[in-house]
């Protein structure tokens, strides 16, 4: 019966890998604890832990407030997993009642004991920090609920293997030591799930430095925690403090599991499976060693702070949730904002290796980016002072202008996107999917076809390897003059390129294209009145096309509201000749009449920030 019973209790273990992997939702809570934690017994005490002797200590600590995990304490908490200090055992004969029990019994009850307690602190994180915060986060959301769960890692699967499990596994065992008196195959139950716990210390630095930011910034948050950390549950403690019994448990694990060994008589039935036990502690301790050494080794990567790293999520969720596409150095670093009407809040990063155009969720995002990029670069320009002095010059935006033109091939271009263009922006030839492909420059980022790129120059940024480049490009990077001498070739009257920036243009944004007027052009034009010819109006199939497809000189044409039922439609009208336009919104519409009525009247600004108009 006492095999077929051990039997069922191996099973319903096995069972309970899936309830810890597949659910953060907290079970039902253990039984009250209230058991002395062994801290506070005589004898064997732990001496990273405090007793009521030092209650004065832990009261200034908590005073001070201190935030964040070193790296001294990572070190210092390493070089105990692999040495022997967390082993020092305890004498014998100094617990109560010493002669009353067999050694080994008196070890397995401070085992529960112990366990007793860690469940209770295990409970106070999961069940009571845990909850409260999400509670909390979910209602007010004065803090987002990820930053609540990534402090507090995967504490729901430690706390519900130790309180469902683990303890009353250890009580049943010891309520039967008459008839059952081991304790290795208990152990051996417990070890492979302990690999868990590397997962929680790999995630201890973060969850400090995520504790410290939004224990600053939201009052809320600060509340909760001060409310629950003032309760005689948490004994005045921090949740730092707390949150660090996970980190120490395995190796008290060890320690005592030793102890028990030394104290089993040479011929004792367990010695075998408590010796194989304590192997498997072992190497899990060995696995929160391995996970330290490779936080701390993040935290130095952290601490240079002079790379940019850019990451994609991985589509196979196993081990590191993310892996690394892109590596950009700081150094050489430029980042500026993108006046994109199509992609708001998006921005550029520009490294000597690669240029990024990213896109923000809202302008507040995109500015708090941009100033963590520029306080970056800021840092590494402060430790290279030459640089700096590079970097900087009397000349001001005329100096700036050469160094782009100088860096061509020294640093990566930003690329126009190819549905920004229709047409070659070297040879203004219409891409087609067959005959005329769109290829980008390496040197320039322009888009352009196979017979104006079929050329190559080697480019620094890419190693010096040859590279496609445009023939504007390698006329300037080899020195080397063409004989056809495109860019001699007569520009015609729709060969002004257009430009999404708004400083070159009074007037620039997509616009409808209503009616049989614009034939095969397309139901959407890029509408441009550029700054330097106020009088025209520019359409272009796109914002990046160097040709347009439509010319309208607009002195003396009359702008009228379209037909009735849309307010967003507006058509020009001059003797016989009617375009028609529908813009994405009223206010759009609105600023496109005004642009239009002004150069209609022949008004042109006089200096360059005379409107306001541009999109």
């Amino acid at each position: 019966m006492m095999k077929g019973a051990s039997e069922e209790k191996l099973a319903s273990v096995s069972n309970l890998v899936t309830v810890f992997e597949n659910s953060r939702t907290p079970g039902g809570a253990p039984r009250d604890h209230r058991l002395e934690d062994a801290h506070n017994r005589p004898g064997c005490r732990p001496p990273e832990s405090p007793g009521p002797r030092e209650k004065l200590n832990v009261r200034e600590a908590v005073e001070s407030e201190p935030r964040t995990v070193s790296r001294k304490y990572l070190s210092s908490l390493k070089n105990k997993l692999s040495s022997g200090a967390w082993r020092t055992s305890c004498q014998p004969g100094t617990l109560p009642g010493s002669g009353m029990q067999d050694p080994e019994k008196k070890i397995v009850q401070e085992l529960l004991e112990t366990e007793q307690a860690y469940v209770a602190r295990l409970h106070l994180l999961d069940q009571v920090f845990f909850q409260e915060l999400l509670r909390a986060a979910r209602s007010s959301k004065a803090f987002p609920e990820d930053v609540v769960r990534v402090i507090f890692s995967n504490i729901s699967s430690i706390y519900q293997f130790h309180s469902q499990f683990f303890l009353p596994e250890l009580q049943r065992r010891l309520d039967d030591w008459t008839a059952t008196p081991r304790i290795g195959d208990v152990i051996q139950k417990l070890a492979p799930f302990l690999k868990m716990y590397s997962e929680y210390v790999k995630n201890f630095e973060r969850a400090a430095e995520l504790l410290a930011t939004w224990t600053d910034k939201s009052p809320l948050f600060q509340e909760v925690l001060a409310r629950i950390q003032s309760s005689e549950a948490s004994g005045s403690l921090t949740l730092q403090h707390h949150m660090l019994e996970p980190v120490q448990r395995i190796p008290r694990y060890e320690l005592l599991l030793k102890e028990y060994i030394q104290k089993l008589p040479a011929q004792a039935p367990d010695r075998a499976d408590a010796q194989k036990a304590l192997d498997m502690i072992f190497s899990a301790a060995q696995h929160s060693n391995a996970a330290i050494t490779e936080m701390e080794r993040l935290q130095d990567l952290w601490e240079f702070n002079n790379m940019l790293l850019y990451c994609v999520p991985r589509v196979i969720q196993v081990g590191a949730q993310f892996q690394v596409r892109t590596r950009i150095d700081v150094a050489g670093m430029k980042v500026r904002e993108l006046m994109d009407a199509e992609f708001p809040h998006s921005f550029l990063v520009s490294g000597k290796q690669r240029t990024l155009e990213l896109q923000a969720r809202s302008q507040e995002e995109m500015i708090s980016w941009m100033q963590a990029f520029q306080a970056a670069i800021d840092q590494i320009e402060k430790r290279n002072e030459t640089f700096k002095a590079a970097a900087q010059g009397p000349e001001g935006d005329t100096q700036e202008q050469e160094l782009q033109s100088e860096e061509l091939g020294l640093r990566a271009p930003q690329w126009v996107r190819d549905k920004m263009v229709t047409m070659c922006m070297r040879c203004q030839e219409p891409f087609n999917a067959l005959t005329r492909r769109r290829h980008h420059c390496r040197a320039c980022g322009y888009v352009v076809c196979a017979r104006c790129s079929d050329y190559r120059a080697e480019l620094k940024y890419n190693d010096n390897r040859p590279s496609r480049v445009c023939f504007h490009c390698y006329t300037f990077l080899t020195g080397n003059v063409l004989p056809d001498a495109r860019e001699d070739k007569r520009r015609g009257i729709l060969e002004k390129g257009s430009s999404a920036a708004p400083d070159q243009s009074l007037m620039c944004s997509f616009l409808q294209l209503a009616g049989d007027k614009w034939g095969k052009s397309g139901p959407r034009g890029w509408c441009v009145i550029p700054r330097d010819d106020p009088l025209v109006l520019y359409v272009y199939a796109a914002p990046q096309d160097m040709r347009a497809h439509t010319s309208i000189p607009l002195l003396g044409y009359q702008v009228t509201a379209g037909p009735q039922g849309d307010p967003r439609v507006f058509q020009l009208q001059q003797s016989g000749q009617l375009y028609t336009f529908k813009a994405e919104t009223e206010e759009l519409k609105g600023r496109w009449v005004k642009a239009m009525e002004r150069a209609a009247s022949g008004w042109s600004p006089s200096w360059p920030n005379d409107t306001d108009l541009s999109d």
